[in-house]
């Protein structure tokens, strides 16, 4: 008996080997697994689908691979897909999942109030821009729609709010019933957002608009402007220089401790960074500090100037600033005067390395270094007169 009659033979006795020639359709174009159910194999392609009955109704899908192990793991989600459409019935018309996405926002306890009114306007922007959408079924909005909808909207609306609107109508008709795979909306790329072009007044112009706030003529005109310059020296979020005690201040040390607000926090971010105290800090905390201020007692008296900061800025003819913005000119300040961009990324509580603020601030360095070359000399004067000569 020769080689090939003996792999035969062995082949015929492997019950693995039996199970994938045996479980053939009658045409024998698909093929089954009785050991992972609800996969499918079309023989004359070699292409991996799903199949499952949910509900009384048989779904068979590509999973998009020729893999088997590939097919296995894809295998899961399509499954589980199928079981929460099951789940969540198909609404009748977009307006009625809209009810239940609606429904969903005002029910949910982890959304602030700004966010939930934030997603309504995205809601009625979505309406406003595509007339009869309430009453369309959702299972007819097909992916030209939805192209040619997202089409106007981007000529009209910023990079930001067409996103939030874009993942708006994903999420409705998610809600309708309709699975990520078959959701036209997700054929829609989201635009890619430009950096935000900062607009940050000059030293003298910071001066001024502290004078400002200063001479206001409000109870807390003072205060205010305290409250400004803490920003744009610590480059604390607000949240951040709200929770900032004498406690935290070490002037020993010099730096300042501060709590992460849970909301920026990552998986991987700090609870706690530390803030050096560079000298305009260590010279508003010399001026505010009581004689023996108790440690839990608060360094800013207030928790907010935003008012106080627009009406400097328009009557100092400058553009308007945040409270965020004073982060972005502690940043830009210190890399002007030579701080490496990956310090001051650990100094404002990224945990990315710097990458996020390479990105916002990259050009500050370009325009830095460009300057700072022009010092660089490889010989005195009189040598190169020398060598000329």
């Amino acid at each position: 008996m020769n080689t090939k009659e003996l792999k035969l033979r062995a082949d015929s006795g492997n019950p693995r080997r039996r199970e994938k020639e045996t479980n053939l359709s009658r045409d024998g174009k698909w093929k089954s697994f009785p050991r992972v159910p609800h996969l499918l194999q079309y023989v004359p392609s070699g292409m991996f689908f799903g199949r499952v009955k949910v509900g009384g109704k048989l779904t068979r899908q590509t999973l998009k691979t020729s893999v088997f192990t590939t097919a296995k793991l894809r295998l899961g989600d399509f499954v589980k897909t199928q079981h929460k459409r099951a789940v969540r019935p198909v609404a009748g018309t977009f307006g009625e999942a809209l009810s239940l996405f609606e429904a969903d926002i005002d029910a949910d306890h982890t959304l602030k109030e700004q966010s939930k009114r934030y997603r309504h306007t995205c809601i009625n922007a979505l309406l406003r821009t595509w007339p009869g959408l309430d009453a369309k079924t959702p299972a007819r909005i097909t992916e030209a729609d939805c192209r040619a909808w997202a089409g106007q909207f981007a000529e009209s609306y910023d990079e930001h709010f067409f996103n939030n609107t874009l993942a708006t109508l994903r999420h409705i008709l998610e809600r309708a019933g309709i699975g990520r795979e078959d959701n036209p909306a997700f054929k829609v790329k989201k635009l890619g957002v430009k950096p935000k072009e900062l607009h940050l007044p000059e030293p003298k112009q910071f001066g001024e608009l502290l004078r400002i706030i200063e001479t206001a003529g409000a109870r807390q005109s003072q205060d205010c402007a305290n409250f400004v310059r803490f920003l744009a020296f610590s480059g604390c979020r607000l949240s951040e220089a709200r929770e900032v005690r004498w406690a935290d201040v070490s002037f020993e040390r010099e730096e300042i401790r501060v709590h992460t607000a849970k909301r920026a926090m990552t998986s991987n971010a700090a609870s706690v960074r530390f803030v050096p105290i560079i000298p305009p800090m260590r010279d508003l905390l010399a001026r505010i500090r009581q004689v023996s201020p108790a440690p839990e007692t608060l360094v800013c008296n207030v928790g907010e100037c935003e008012k106080s900061l627009t009406r400097a800025c328009r009557l100092l003819g400058i553009a308007r600033i945040t409270h965020h913005d004073l982060r972005h000119l502690f940043a830009t300040r210190c890399i002007e005067s030579g701080v490496d961009i990956p310090t001051v990324s650990r100094w404002l509580g990224h945990s990315d390395g710097g990458a996020l603020a390479m990105r916002t601030y990259g050009h500050l360095r370009r325009e830095h270094s460009a300057t700072m070359a022009q010092r660089v000399t490889f010989a005195s004067e009189t040598a190169e007169n020398l060598c000329r000569k």
